[in-house]
C-alpha cells in the first residue's frame, strides 16, 4: 500500500472509531452537555467558543467534527446531536426540507475564502489557481464534492478557469478539508485547495500562494442550526447566541473568519 492511499484511509478509520449515528435524535438529557456537529474548519475556532459558553453557562460542550455532508447524513439517519453548523447553505437547507431543523434558530454567523496553498519547502512556482494545470504539478488535494463544501467551492472554481476533464485526474479527493491541509504539511501532493482559515491555522507549515478569484465560486457562508429534536432547545440557543456575540465575533476573527455582510 502506497503512502498516500495509506493516509487517505486512515481518517476514515478513525471517524469510524470517534463518530456514529444513534438511532435516537435526542441529544441533551438534562446531564448539561450540549453536542455540536461542525465543519472541519471549524474546529479551532469552536473549541475557544465553546470555553467561553462553559464559563458563561457551566454547561460542557461535546463536539463532532467532519464534513458538512458526512454530519448531515448522520443527522439524517438519527444522530444524536443539539446543533448543526455547516460550511455550506446546502447541506442546512436539506435538513431544513426534511424537517430536521428548528429554521426559526437559523443563523449565518461566518464568511471564508477559498485559497490555494503549497508545501513550505516547495519549489513549484506557482501564483494562481489558473496554473494548476502545469505540467510541473501531478497532485493536488481537494475535498470530495460529494460531502466536503470545500471541494465543492474547488470544483466551481476549476470549472470558471477552464482547466478541463484531463485536470481531474490530477485530483486527490480528501474526506475534510483538515485532511486537504495535512497532505500539504506532509508534502504528499503538490498543491492543496483550503480555506483562508485553514491556512493560518498551519502557520508556517506551507505557502499561500493565491486566493481565489471571488466571483469564481459561490459565497462560502457558514449557517448554525439547533436540531429540532432536541432536548434543550434553550441550552443549544445559548450556545448560538455566544457564538453571533461579541465573544464569538472576536474568536471568530481571529481565526480568519469574516461576517457574512462583510463585503
Amino acid at each position: 500500500m502506497n503512502k498516500l492511499l495509506l493516509f487517505s484511509l486512515l481518517p476514515l478509520v478513525f471517524a469510524g472509531c470517534q463518530t456514529t449515528a444513534p438511532t435516537s435524535n435526542n441529544a441533551s438529557t438534562g446531564n448539561g452537555t450540549v453536542t455540536i456537529s461542525a465543519a472541519a474548519s471549524l474546529k479551532d475556532a469552536f473549541n475557544e467558543v465553546a470555553a467561553v459558553y462553559r464559563k458563561q453557562t457551566g454547561r460542557d460542550v461535546t463536539f463532532n467534527f467532519g464534513a458538512s455532508g458526512t454530519l448531515q447524513k448522520q443527522i439524517e439517519t438519527g444522530a444524536e446531536v443539539d446543533i448543526f453548523a455547516s460550511a455550506g447553505e446546502q447541506q442546512m437547507d436539506a435538513l431544513v426540507s426534511e424537517q430536521l431543523i428548528d429554521n426559526d434558530t437559523r443563523r449565518d454567523f461566518a464568511k471564508n475564502e477559498l485559497v490555494l496553498i503549497v508545501p513550505q519547502d516547495s519549489e513549484i512556482k506557482i501564483t494562481g489557481f489558473d496554473q494548476l494545470g502545469s505540467k510541473e504539478i501531478k497532485r493536488i488535494a481537494a475535498g470530495n464534492p460529494k460531502t466536503v463544501p470545500a471541494g465543492l467551492y474547488a470544483q466551481q472554481v476549476f470549472a470558471f478557469m477552464k482547466l478541463g476533464d484531463a485536470f481531474q485526474q490530477k485530483l486527490v479527493l480528501a474526506e475534510d478539508v483538515r485532511q486537504v491541509l495535512d497532505y500539504v504539511v506532509r508534502a504528499e501532493v503538490d498543491a492543496g485547495v483550503v480555506y483562508k482559515t485553514d491556512a493560518m491555522v498551519a502557520g508556517d507549515k506551507v505557502k499561500v500562494v493565491a486566493t481565489a478569484p471571488p466571483d469564481s465560486y459561490d459565497p462560502i457562508l457558514y449557517p448554525i442550526a439547533v436540531v429540532k429534536d432536541t432536548a434543550d432547545k434553550q441550552a443549544a440557543r445559548q450556545f448560538i447566541d455566544v457564538l453571533t456575540g461579541p465573544d464569538g465575533h472576536a474568536i471568530l476573527s481571529k481565526y480568519g473568519f469574516s461576517t457574512p455582510n462583510t463585503k
